[in-house]
C-alpha cells in the first residue's frame, strides 16, 4: 500500500482584496501605495520593491509571549506576520482584555522555517504599539517599533556577515595552501596533481568572481514590450498560481503579454488554465486591458516543450519574449529587472534567479536550496561578469524574439548523434544565442519553483539534466573559444573537471588505500573544505538556516551524483524526462511492461 504523500511546505501569503494588485492602474485610479506597509514617499522603483516586500502577510500559526509594561507574561499565537506587523489571536478573554489596555508591548517570539522567506526565521525581541483590536475574534493587531529586516541587521546580520566572510576567507587560505602542497608532489603524480590545482582554482574563481557581481539597476524608463510564455503540460496543480503571477507584474499593461501553451496535457491543466483566464477577464479585464494580452494555446498533438513554446513566440510580436515554466511563480518585479541588460544592444539573453518555493518540505528540498542559490547567486553570477553565463535556465529567462524566430526551427529539430534532442530546451536555445550573442544574470529578477521532494524524482530529474549538460555542453565547445580569454578558459575546465570527476574519486578511495595503503585524508579535507565554502556563502549572502544542508549536498554529490555521469555518457540517447508521464516516458512503461510479462 502506497503511503500518503508528503505535502510540500509553501509560504502562504495571505491574499490582497485586489486581484492584480501589483499591475500599475493605467487609469491612475488605483496607487501601488494603497496597500499595507506602504511609503507614499517612495521615489525608486528599488523603494517600491523593498515597501512591497515589507508589506507581504503572510499565514502563519506560531507562539508568542506578550510582555506588558509591568512585566507580566501572557501567551498569544500569531495569525499572520510581516516584516512591519503581527496580528495576535489569544485563547483567553482575561488575557486579551489586559493586552487591549496597553498602548504598547514588547513582544518574543522565534519564526519557524517556512513562515516568513528564507533569512527571517530566527528569534526576535520587538516593541509593538496596538493599532486595531478585533473584539469577537480575540484578535489584536500591532505594528514593529522597528522592522524586522531592520531588526536583524542590527541583532544578527552584521555578526552573521563577519563570522560567515572569515570562516569563507580561511577556507579559502587553506584551499590555497593545499593545492600549494600538490605543487611539491607534482613530479609523483603529475596527472593527479594537475586535476587537483586545476580543479581548486577553477572553485576559487568561481566564487571570487560570483562575490564581484553587481546586478544592473533598474531605469524605469527602459520597458521594452514582453511576452512571457508558460508551456505546460501536466500541471494542473501549479498552472494557475504560476499564470496570475505572470500577469500580476508592476510593468506598464501596454508593454506585457500573457502566453500559456498547454502541449495537449492529459490531466484537468487545460481546464485550469482556462479557469483562472476568465475569472481574470472578467474581473480585471476591463481595467487592465487582459483581453488583448492574456491568451492560451492548446496543442492538437503532444509535440514537446520546444514546439510550444516556439507556437507561443510565433502568436507574438514583441521586442521581448520571457520563457517561464508552469510550477515556477514570478515576483511582482521578474520583468521589470530581467529587462534591464537588454539595454546593451549586444544583449542576446539573461536568466533570472530562481529560489526554491518547498524549501522547509523535507532535508532533500532543503539540500536543493542552498544548491540552487549557489549555482545562480555564485556560478551564474560569475559567468554574468563576462557576459558568457552557458545556460539561461528554464524557470526564468529572457531573450530578444528576433533571436528566438533565427533559430526555431534548428531548436524544434535539435539532433545529437542522430537522436532528437527532447530536453535540455533550456541550455540548447542559450548555445544558439551565446553563439554570437551575449549572455547575462540578472539576481533582482526572481522567480521560485517547485523541486522534488522524493530522492526517486530527484535522481531522474539529475540524470536528465546530466544528459543534457553533456550534450549541450560539447556543442558550446565548437564556440566558447572566440569568447573573453578568461571566460573561455573556465568554460573548458569546468568541461572537463567533473568529467573526470568519477576517476579521480575512484583512483583516492580505492587505488591508493588498496596499492599503497594510505587513508585517502587529503582528498577527505579537500571534499569538506569544497562543503565549507558552499555552506559559508549560503550564509553570507542569505543568512538562512539552511546553510548547514550545503555539507550534506557536497557529500550526497560525491556518494550519489556524481556517479550519474558515466551512465549519462552511454544513455545520452534516451529521452524520458522521468519527473513527469511524457509521450516518450509512456512509451518506455509500456516497453518495460511487456518484457515483465514476457518474464
Amino acid at each position: 500500500m502506497k503511503g500518503k504523500e508528503q505535502e510540500d511546505v509553501l509560504l502562504k501569503i495571505k491574499k490582497d482584496r485586489r486581484l492584480l494588485s501589483n499591475v500599475p492602474d493605467p487609469s491612475g485610479e488605483r496607487q501601488m501605495s494603497d496597500r499595507r506597509g506602504s511609503d507614499d514617499n517612495a521615489q525608486t522603483q528599488d523603494d517600491l520593491m523593498r515597501q512591497h516586500k515589507k508589506g507581504l502577510r503572510y499565514q502563519v500559526n506560531f507562539p508568542v509571549t506578550v510582555i506588558l509594561e509591568d512585566n507580566t507574561k501572557i501567551a498569544a499565537r500569531c495569525l499572520d506576520i510581516s516584516d512591519t506587523g503581527i496580528l495576535l489571536h489569544f485563547k483567553e478573554s482575561d488575557s486579551f482584555a489586559r493586552v487591549t489596555k496597553e498602548n504598547s508591548v514588547r513582544l518574543r517570539f522565534r519564526v519557524p522555517g517556512g513562515a516568513m522567506p528564507e533569512g527571517r526565521e530566527a528569534g526576535y525581541r520587538v516593541a509593538a504599539r496596538i493599532i486595531r483590536s478585533i473584539d469577537p475574534e480575540q484578535q489584536i493587531g500591532l505594528q514593529f517599533a522597528e522592522d524586522l529586516g531592520t531588526y536583524a541587521k542590527r541583532k544578527r546580520d552584521r555578526f552573521l556577515m563577519f563570522g560567515s566572510a572569515i570562516s569563507l576567507a580561511l577556507v579559502s587560505f587553506c584551499v590555497v595552501l593545499m593545492r600549494a602542497g600538490s605543487v611539491i608532489y607534482f613530479r609523483y603524480h603529475a596527472l593527479l596533481y594537475t586535476y587537483s590545482i586545476t580543479a581548486a582554482m577553477f572553485l576559487l574563481t568561481r566564487y571570487f568572481f560570483g562575490m564581484l557581481y553587481k546586478p544592473v539597476p533598474i531605469d524605469p524608463t527602459y520597458t521594452p514590450s514582453v511576452t512571457i510564455i508558460i508551456p505546460c503540460f501536466n500541471e494542473e496543480k501549479w498552472i494557475q498560481t504560476t499564470i496570475l503571477s505572470c500577469v500580476d507584474q508592476n510593468y506598464p499593461v501596454d508593454k506585457l503579454k500573457v502566453i500559456i501553451v498547454d502541449d495537449c496535457s492529459t490531466d484537468r491543466s487545460v481546464e485550469r488554465i482556462k479557469e483562472i483566464v476568465d475569472e481574470l477577464k472578467e474581473k480585471e479585464g476591463e481595467r487592465f486591458h487582459l483581453q488583448n494580452r492574456l491568451s492560451y494555446l492548446v496543442q492538437p498533438q503532444n509535440a514537446g516543450k520546444r514546439a510550444a513554446l516556439t507556437r507561443g513566440v510565433e502568436n507574438t510580436d514583441t521586442e521581448l519574449v520571457m520563457f517561464v515554466d508552469s510550477d515556477s511563480f514570478l515576483d511582482p518585479y521578474a520583468v521589470r529587472n530581467i529587462v534591464q541588460p537588454f539595454r546593451e544592444p549586444k544583449m542576446g539573453g539573461c536568466a533570472g534567479r530562481c529560489d526554491v518555493a518547498n524549501t522547509y518540505t523535507n532535508s532533500l528540498t532543503k539540500m536543493q536550496s542552498v544548491r540552487y542559490y549557489t549555482a545562480f547567486r555564485i556560478m551564474k553570477a560569475a559567468e554574468a561578469l563576462f557576459d558568457t553565463v552557458t545556460c539561461l535556465s528554464g524557470p526564468l529567462s529572457c531573450y530578444r524574439r528576433d533571436i528566438v524566430m533565427e533559430y526555431k526551427d534548428d531548436w524544434v529539430n535539435q539532433k545529437f548523434l542522430g537522436h532528437k534532442a527532447t530536453f535540455g530546451d533550456d541550455r540548447a536555445m542559450t548555445n544558439f544565442v551565446l553563439n554570437h550573442h551575449q549572455c547575462t544574470y540578472q539576481d533582482t529578477s526572481v522567480c521560485s519553483t517547485i523541486v522534488p521532494k522524493e530522492h526517486r524524482v530527484f535522481l531522474k530529474q539529475q540524470m536528465r539534466w546530466k544528459r543534457s549538460w553533456l550534450r549541450e555542453s560539447l556543442m558550446a565547445g565548437k564556440f566558447m573559444w572566440r569568447k573573453e580569454p578568461f571566460a573561455m578558459i573556465n568554460f573548458y575546465i569546468g568541461l572537463v573537471v567533473p568529467m573526470l570527476a568519477p576517476v579521480v574519486v575512484i583512483y583516492n578511495f580505492f587505488y591508493v588505500p588498496l596499492t599503497q595503503h594510505v587513508f585517502p585524508t587529503t582528498f577527505l579535507v579537500g571534499l569538506l573544505l569544497m562543503a565549507m565554502m558552499m555552506s559559508f556563502s549560503q550564509l553570507l549572502l542569505r543568512k538562512s538556516t539552511t546553510w548547514l544542508f550545503g555539507f550534506w549536498f557536497c557529500f550526497y554529490y560525491e556518494l550519489v551524483l556524481l556517479w550519474q555521469m558515466p551512465i549519462a555518457w552511454f544513455t545520452f540517447w534516451k529521452s524520458t524526462w522521468g519527473t513527469r508521464m511524457t509521450p516518450s516516458d509512456v512509451r518506455a512503461e509500456e516497453k518495460r511492461s511487456k518484457k515483465n510479462k514476457v518474464r
